[in-house]
């Protein structure tokens, strides 16, 4: 009777296991497309932790229905259990594990965190240092680009050339230098799994790589004002060869003041009662991103 309790908690155990290694297989598709080398190394952490999670939850699960179905007293038994004392095998399996999972998720994680360099917002305070993300192996910082982002707009600088749309050339590494003209924001694209707070006052170098051509969108994941919503545009990945085309092309275009939502709406409501912070003025750019709503 015993060898046949054991060949069958191995046999759920086995089950439990493969739906879980399913589980985090199809957590992939949860996300946008991987558009960075730190994505890939985001995903595989989240796909490690449902995992395991699913794991832990269908044996919890597993075991409560168990118990309601197969081990519950008769209707009319309404006498004590028997005087189970205390059993220190079972009291120090049940520690040792959940300590050892423990361990072994912040071991991992924190291995992760480590190849992209991901700096704390105290140390960023205090070290007035960067968040650098993992380059690719044997690559080098190849694109210099300054961002600055203000109520409510982004303004992207690429020495000469500047624009309101982020261009990027794909499997380069890129590194940007964060800027914040008035209020704290966020520097995040889901495609990349990267977010970074832009501190007043602060210059806040940011690295990553793309490493997929696509369009993908940039978000101020920080509530910044009234139309903070609207802060958000347009990250075009493209090939070396097409980014450096662009780059060309927008150099030879005039300056123009770039389309603004948060500007245009604000304008038109000036006669409202509520009081709300004025947006700064329309950057002026080579190239000005006009789906930026």
């Amino acid at each position: 009777m015993k060898i046949r309790t054991i060949l069958i908690l191995v046999t759920v155990a086995i089950a439990i296991a493969l739906v879980s290694l399913w589980m985090g297989q199809v957590s992939y598709s949860w996300f946008p497309p991987e558009a960075s080398a730190e994505s890939v190394l985001i995903d595989n952490l989240f796909s490690f932790l449902t995992t395991l999670g699913t794991f832990i939850f269908l044996g919890v699960i597993g075991t409560l229905s168990y118990s309601v179905l197969f081990q519950r007293a008769d209707k009319y038994d309404e006498s004590d259990g028997p005087p189970i004392e205390g059993n220190v095998k079972l009291e120090i399996i049940w520690t040792a594990i959940p300590f050892a999972l423990v361990i072994w998720i912040a071991v991992y994680s924190y291995q992760i965190y480590d190849q992209m360099s991901v700096l704390g917002p105290m140390e960023h305070v205090h070290m007035m240092a960067s968040a650098q993300a993992a380059p690719l192996e044997n690559e080098e910082t190849t694109e210099n680009i300054e961002v600055f982002s203000r109520q409510w707009s982004w303004e992207f600088r690429y020495g000469d050339v500047t624009s309101t749309e982020l261009h990027l050339p794909t499997n380069q590494r890129i590194k940007l230098a964060l800027h914040s003209e008035d209020v704290l924001h966020g520097f995040y694209i889901p495609a990349f799994r990267l977010k970074q707070d832009i501190v007043p006052g602060q210059v806040i170098d940011f690295e990553f790589t793309p490493i997929r051509e696509g369009k993908y969108r940039l978000r101020d994941s920080q509530y910044s004002g009234t139309y903070f919503a609207a802060m958000q545009t347009d990250v075009v990945v493209e090939s070396p060869e097409a980014y450096q085309k662009w780059l060309k092309d927008s150099q030879s275009q005039k300056p123009t003041i770039a389309y603004n939502r948060a500007f245009s709406e604000y304008s038109q409501r000036k006669g409202d009662r509520w009081k709300i912070v004025e947006p700064a003025a329309p950057p002026v750019v080579n190239y000005s991103n006009s789906e930026m709503k």
